[in-house]
């Protein structure tokens, strides 16, 4: 018989036990269900039991987070894992297997020729929205909001269009992963405005692309205000924006405000345009480790354009920024820095071919930061102002620069770990999507490499370019990053994995921890009874982090010379009980980075002081027992 007719078999064989399956467990007790012994849940209780010899239970925070396929599904889905053939059956696999697999949603390719107003609404795809039309507004307000994934792609949207608004407003906030392409947006456009207020903020891994952004339009304005504040670790890309465009200014204020490791890609931006009014403030501004790219950005031919950086970069931390092919061979045109990367702690900027073969260009610089190149750099025209110059000496960070980018307490010292403290407890919600683990029996069978990205695309039906594409390669970047020294690490898709690994690391004998519950949770608590493990000498640990990714993925690695403490969490007013928090406190930090945050919040600096912080929900921490 053909192994595709087998495989056919085997799933209607599947579905239809599957039904059988339903009644009789609605006729059978929750014990029994329970107790099956084909379980994953129950194979990973015998897996504990062979490899931890202290005879203490499976902690159920771990195993609540097994698999919680059915004997049929885990045999299904092995046996199509094995066949390369999961693909074809994704959409139930992901289901059952309690997975995120990020499916896309359909398009919408209606016209309309009437006003919408999108308010908590789901992501969705933007084809061919909103052309040709006359007057008229659309608005995206708390769009996505709290979602973990909000991926919208907007395509042929507001094209020549005449007197036509966009606003986009309180977008996609408190996400977890954002992204929204906005294709051939607003191309050809004539007047009307478009509005980018309060987009995105405090999302954990933004990503935003802007492509033949309002190419050939004529005084569409926009602006960009609110926008992507005080996330995390994201990225925009503005390419072929405004190209040939006629009058398009465009104001970028607040831009990536206390942001952390925000990127910004500008590429051909601009170009060829007539009369274009970009003013970039409060740009990047107390963010960390910014990084701003701005390639062949208002050249080749534009006509009496101008851009204002004011506040731009101010007061960030380190980060780097590279103007290349910026205002080449421009007629007339005028750029201003102001305030320009004044920051403590100072960064690279990079300025090639900036203003080369222009006509009467005027460039002016004022109070403009240290560390910086300079090359190929139009040599009329040019001002400094206040030019920074290096000083010998260190600058203390305040306090109040330090909130920006480090949330109070997130890191603490180890003298707060005493009976009658009252602290802050920082934010240890999670805030990844709930997942479960696979079976080894399946992740084994599953591509996890960065060369065999295309292979594992296909598995989870990632497109090029996806939201789904970027996460699966950023994660297998980090796991495949080299460890620092001293290091063991290992990121692991299924219990059996990270029982293996902890046990590599710190023998049988050994005991996975974690903080009870989210009870104190950006309050004030004060500390109970404290007790240190392995009576509080000096250990060693294995920690476990989770990783975006379909299926539930931690990222585990060693932490040499650790004291990891149990301690009481208390109601300041009541004094009762409300929490367990496991607390972990590195003794030696003289590898850690001196930009790391935890020397921003405390001070001195490497290896001059141990650093304490909470183990955060569904977070956890491997120790040998008591």
């Amino acid at each position: 018989m053909d192994k595709r007719v087998k495989l056919n078999l085997c799933y209607f064989l599947f579905v239809l036990l599957s039904s059988i399956n339903v009644s009789l467990t609605l006729t059978t007790s929750n014990s029994f269900t329970k107790s099956n012994p084909f379980t994953p849940k129950s194979a990973i209780t015998r897996y504990w039991k062979t490899q931890i010899l202290n005879k203490k239970p499976i902690p159920s925070f771990l195993l609540s987070k097994a698999s919680p396929l059915a004997p049929l599904e885990f045999t299904l889905y092995t046996k199509l894992a094995s066949n390369h053939s999961l693909s074809s059956h994704l959409s139930s696999f992901c289901t059952l297997a309690d997975l995120c697999c990020f499916l896309d949603s359909e398009a919408s390719n209606t016209g309309h020729a009437k006003d919408s107003n999108f308010a908590l609404y789901d992501p969705k795809k933007f084809s061919n929205y909103g052309t040709n039309r006359l007057g008229g507004s659309d608005t995206f307000k708390n769009y996505s909001e709290n979602t973990n994934f909000a991926s919208s792609d907007f395509a042929k949207y507001s094209g020549a269009s005449t007197g036509h608004h966009e606003g986009f407003t309180s977008y996609a906030t408190d996400g977890n992963v954002a992204n929204s392409n906005f294709t051939s947006y607003a191309s050809d456009a004539t007047g009307g405005t478009g509005d980018f207020s309060s987009y995105m903020p405090r999302v954990n891994v933004p990503d935003l692309r802007f492509a033949t952004y309002s190419a050939n339009g004529n005084n569409h304005p926009m602006t960009f205000k609110s926008y992507v504040d005080d996330t995390n670790s994201g990225n925009q890309q503005f390419s072929n924006y405004a190209k040939n465009g006629n009058g398009v200014p465009v104001g970028f204020t607040s831009y990536g405000d206390t942001s952390n490791v925000i990127g910004s890609g500008f590429s051909h931006y601009g170009e060829l345009a007539n009369g274009a009014n970009d003013s970039f403030k409060a740009y990047s501004s107390n963010a960390n480790n910014p990084k701003n790219d701005f390639k062949a950005y208002g050249g080749n031919g534009g006509n009496a354009g101008s851009d204002s950086f004011v506040s731009y970069r101010d007061g960030a931390n380190s980060g780097s920024d590279s103007f290349l092919s910026y205002g080449k061979k421009s007629n007339s045109g005028k750029t201003t820095f102001v305030n320009y990367g004044k920051s403590f702690n100072p960064g690279s900027d990079s300025f090639r071919e900036y203003g080369k073969g222009s006509t009467g260009q005027s460039t002016g610089f004022s109070i403009y930061a240290l560390n910086t190149t300079f090359k190929d750099y139009t040599k009329t025209g040019v001002r400094f102002g206040q030019y920074t110059k290096p000083s010998s000496s260190s600058k203390k960070v305040g306090g109040s620069l330090v909130n920006k980018w480090i949330e109070p307490v997130k890191f603490f010292r180890e003298k707060m770990l005493k009976k009658g403290t009252i602290m802050m407890m920082p934010d240890i919600i999670d805030k990844m999507p709930k997942r479960s683990f696979l079976p080894r029996a399946i992740t084994s069978k599953l591509p996890f490499a960065t060369n065999k990205l295309s292979d594992l695309k296909e598995v989870f039906q990632a497109q090029d370019k996806s939201i789904l594409e970027g996460v699966l390669a950023h994660t297998l970047s980090e796991c495949e990053r080299a460890p620092s020294p001293g290091e063991t690490k290992q990121c692991v898709g299924s219990i059996e994995d990270m029982i293996d690994f902890a046990v590599s690391v710190l023998g049988h004998d050994v005991v996975a921890r974690t903080t009870d519950n989210i009870n104190g949770s950006k309050k004030k608590v004060m500390i109970g009874e404290v007790k240190g493990v392995n009576g509080g000498k000096l250990t060693k640990s294995v920690s476990c982090h989770q990783s975006l990714y379909p299926y539930l993925l931690y990222y585990c690695h060693s932490v040499p010379k650790v004291r990891v403490y149990v301690a009481d969490i208390l109601d300041v007013e009541s004094k009762a009980k409300i929490n367990t928090g496991v607390a972990i406190c590195h003794i030696d930090t003289s590898s850690w980075s001196p930009s790391h945050g935890a020397f921003m919040a405390l001070g001195p600096g490497p290896g001059k002081i141990e650093v304490c912080h909470w183990i955060f929900e569904n977070d956890l921490t491997w120790t040998t027992a008591d």
